[in-house]
């Protein structure tokens, strides 16, 4: 949704946050990926909304309300936590699935639609390409879904989920200027003039960062666990998902997915190569 006036460049809006970790060792610099509490990959989500925002937050504000009204979802010990920390607002990881399925519900028709990149976590990669740095190692796959958003005309405020040391203004500078690089060498002599502007928040006071949250969750349970049931709510929606360090897929794109050709248990990633 782009919000513009006569006198100003179109803005666009997007709305990011994260799932799974950035952790890719224990003690004594011992492999975890895949371990319990320890995801098998990385998940950056994107939200964009074909409607005025401030209707999709009545959305959400409206769940919330109902949420913490009905005696039967307050009672939650998760929900009476974020209820006494300063509100309660959706966060899938931590939500028991009768709240899941009410937010769901609610985003089966509301008018937007998503993107997921999910970036396997490889040690060896990590060491050689990251150095063992998770903020780089952030930076990089933000990098990847900022790339084709520089082609677009106008101001692009990206609204984060304020998510620890990931999001610090270096590492989204970071960030961008890996896009551009990134850009520059896809689309050499285009002009990308994109404005990019970084708008981190607390997703307490965003709404929209727990839809969000929300896309992210259901991808990830498809590739850690193999169960799509989530996913397959939302899969109607427009949207994509790139398994980027798919390389057993790259070759025709196959690593990319989406409503014609949307995720499945067999999306499920194994064991990490030793």
């Amino acid at each position: 949704m782009a919000d513009d006036s006569p006198d100003e460049p179109t803005t666009f809006h997007r709305f990011l946050d994260e799932a799974g970790d950035t952790t890719f060792y224990g003690s004594k610099r011992k492999v975890i990926i895949g371990e319990k509490g320890v995801s098998r990959a990385f998940y950056l989500g994107a939200v964009k909304f074909m409607c005025p925002l401030e209707s999709a937050r009545m959305v959400v504000e409206d769940a919330k309300r109902r949420v913490v009204s009905m005696p039967e979802l307050n009672r939650f010990p998760s929900v009476k936590k974020r209820i006494a920390g300063g509100g309660f607002y959706f966060h899938a990881k931590d939500d028991p699935p009768p709240i899941r399925q009410l937010f769901f519900d609610e985003l089966r028709d509301l008018s937007c639609r998503f993107e997921v990149l999910v970036a396997r976590k490889n040690a060896t990669t990590f060491e050689r390409l990251h150095k063992n740095n998770a903020d780089a190692f952030y930076a990089e796959i933000l990098g990847h879904l900022l790339k084709r958003k520089l082609k677009m005309k106008g101001r692009i405020v990206l609204n984060i989920a304020q998510r620890g040391s990931s999001t610090r203004s270096v590492i989204l500078e970071s960030a961008l200027q890996k896009a551009r690089e990134r850009a520059q060498r896809r689309w050499p002599g285009e002009n990308l003039c994109a404005k990019v502007v970084f708008n981190v928040q607390n997703p307490r006071r965003e709404p929209l960062l727990s839809i969000a949250d929300y896309f992210g969750w259901a991808v990830q349970r498809v590739c850690e666990t193999g169960d799509a049931s989530a996913y397959d709510l939302v899969r109607h929606k427009k949207h994509e998902v790139h398994d980027i360090f798919d390389g057993s897929k790259y070759r025709g794109n196959r690593n990319w997915y989406n409503p014609s050709n949307p995720l499945t248990a067999g999306n499920k990633i194994g064991p990490p190569a030793p």
